[in-house]
């Protein structure tokens, strides 16, 4: 959601990169588990109130487009044309001229993202009509008009937008600085912001209001977006000095700026398609598609953004180093053990990661959403809509690392047209999917019990496709960097290791939930995931002491920065 980091992509985010290998990714990492968790109780609010139904379609809808605009103006593309400048200018002792710079930068910024918020509250319908075309027949099929109460909830969320990309501003303000961990803290704010606001909102109240409740979701997500700007002021008010407000484009800097701006802005933009192609493909879908897709993710993100982008983002200027010093020869020649062995760290985790949201994702979807509206029917289809992500995450997290070896080999075409290829692919298998397996409902696959309204599994087919799109693209950035560096980048021996272990892993914890008593069931999926882990852990202190010792290594690290 909104101001969650977001899922991989085929532009490098230049506040991950701007930080140090050693230094500045423990603590991204931290900022990163920080917002995620708090995320997580996010939407298990949402599963509380919502279920899975049509208001938690309209809420994911809602968000969409805010989102969309905030990831193509802040986070990577931002950051890509802001940081390398304004660090430049403070490397260099010029931080009068570089607070000039900045200012300017957050005046054109905050024209730009006011102007469009603007836009946005005043073309709402037109808006909900294009992002959300599959909710256009709902007034005379079904009881909850989900186009109406998007148009409303999208005039109140639209303004967030300009809050959330000032935000990434101060993100890249503070990463110049080498200031890491509030920036990627701070969406903790626009979390809490929703959850209180739901909070509130149900006090004393009849559980089906539910269009109160949306509505009071929307605006606690308004005003978390300015809590999630407010936060980092303080510190980036001590760091800058000279800052001037103004939207010129005559500071220094800011033509470069900007000439870097709309390259990065058109790669970013074939992403940003792939995310909402998804959404907007499960609005034609069955009542409660949108909000499974959206719970789904929630889990399948969290080892991409832990386990795969802070290592990706750490390697990359070390890669890049390699290039400025020793130039294309010395990145053919260093770059194949680097990659494996940042493939392997990345894979230690989640391979086990993979297994254990396939076998134990029934019962981790249970422990974190099934309690209010969010019945056991709403458990079936985000698991499965989950297995269906799974298929393709040892792929996405792969794929973020060759990514980035691209851009240390100073290419980035090769990256964007392959993004675009495993959009156009994830598009046409998922509406082929989606059309199919709509037709199937969850009680008619497994033994539920519920009197509510069948859920239909159109979304498990657009997750299908999102993970045969994902091992595309896998395929064809290790053949193309193949033929510039040639040799083995995918440590597929190693990797057969750890699903083995993984696999010892889950026969316990498998053979521990078939014996234990009928019990709570976030007291039986701690207890079984949890030894999952642990056994996993154990064996691989005995078979792969290396991986473990270099995530040890990173904890420890990070424990003693405190």
């Amino acid at each position: 959601m909104a101001a969650d980091p977001p899922a991989p992509q085929a532009v490098p985010d230049a506040a991950f990169d701007a930080a140090p290998a050693r230094g500045g990714a423990p603590l991204v990492a931290a900022g990163i588990l920080s917002s995620r968790i708090v995320g997580l109780l996010r939407t298990a609010a949402f599963a509380h109130y919502f279920g899975v139904g049509p208001h938690v379609d309209v809420l994911s809808m809602a968000l969409r487009a805010p989102n969309f605009l905030q990831n193509l103006l802040g986070e990577g593309t931002l950051s890509a044309a802001f940081i390398p400048i304004y660090s430049r200018l403070i490397h260099e002792g010029r931080r009068e001229e570089a607070g000039r710079f900045a200012g300017a930068v957050f005046g054109l910024l905050a024209a730009t993202a006011g102007g469009l918020a603007l836009l946005g509250v005043i073309f709402a319908r037109p808006i909900t009509s294009v992002l959300a075309m599959g909710f256009l027949g709902d007034a005379k099929n079904t009881v909850v008009d989900r186009f109406d109460l998007t148009v409303t909830a999208v005039r109140i969320i639209f303004p967030m937008t300009a809050f959330l990309v000032l935000s990434a501003w101060a993100l890249g303000v503070l990463n110049s600085h080498r200031r890491f961990f509030l920036p990627y803290f701070a969406p903790v704010a626009w979390n809490a912001a929703i959850i209180a606001a739901l909070v509130w909102a149900g006090l004393g109240r009849s559980a089906g209001d539910l269009d109160r409740l949306l509505f009071a979701a929307c605006w606690g997500a308004l005003a978390g977006g300015l809590l999630q700007f407010l936060v980092q002021l303080p510190q980036v008010a001590r760091l800058m000095r000279g800052f001037r407000l103004s939207a010129s484009t005559r500071v220094p800097g800011v033509r470069e700026a900007l000439g870097a701006f709309g390259p990065v802005l058109a790669g970013r933009g074939v992403v940003q398609l792939a995310g909402y192609l998804d959404v907007f493909l499960a609005g034609f879908l069955a009542a409660g598609a949108v909000g499974a897709l959206g719970y789904a993710q929630t889990l399948y993100l969290l080892p991409i953004g832990l386990f795969g982008m802070s290592i990706a983002a750490a390697e990359l200027p070390e890669m890049s180093s390699l290039r400025r010093e020793g130039g294309a020869e010395a990145v053919a020649r260093e770059l194949l053990p680097r990659v494996r062995r940042s493939l392997r760290q990345m894979a230690f985790l989640n391979v086990p990661t993979f297994l254990g949201y396939l076998v134990f994702g029934f019962l981790l979807v249970g422990v974190l959403f099934r309690r209010g509206n969010f019945g056991e029917q709403d458990n079936w289809l985000v698991y499965l809509v989950l297995c269906g992500y799974t298929l393709g995450l040892l792929a996405s997290t792969s794929s973020r690392l060759l990514q980035n070896t691209f851009y240390a080999l100073g290419e980035t075409r090769a990256p964007a047209r392959i993004a675009a290829t495993r959009v156009a692919v994830s598009a046409a298998v998922g509406g082929v999917l989606m059309v199919l397996l709509d037709r199937v409902s969850v009680p008619s696959i497994v033994e539920v019990r519920t009197d509510e309204v069948p859920l239909y599994l159109g979304a498990v087919g657009l997750a299908l496709a999102s993970g045969v799109g994902a091992w595309l693209e896998l395929l064809l950035l290790r053949g193309a960097l193949a033929r510039r560096a040639p040799g083995q980048f995918l440590p597929a021996r190693e990797m057969a290791k750890m699903l083995g272990l993984a696999l010892a892993a889950s026969v316990p914890a498998g053979l521990l939930w078939w014996l234990l008593p009928p019990l709570p069931v976030l007291v039986r999926g701690l207890l079984v995931v949890g030894s999952y882990g642990v056994v996993y852990l154990l064996l691989a202190r005995l078979v792969l002491p290396e991986e473990l010792g270099v995530w040890i290594g990173r904890f420890g690290r990070r424990l003693g920065r405190r």
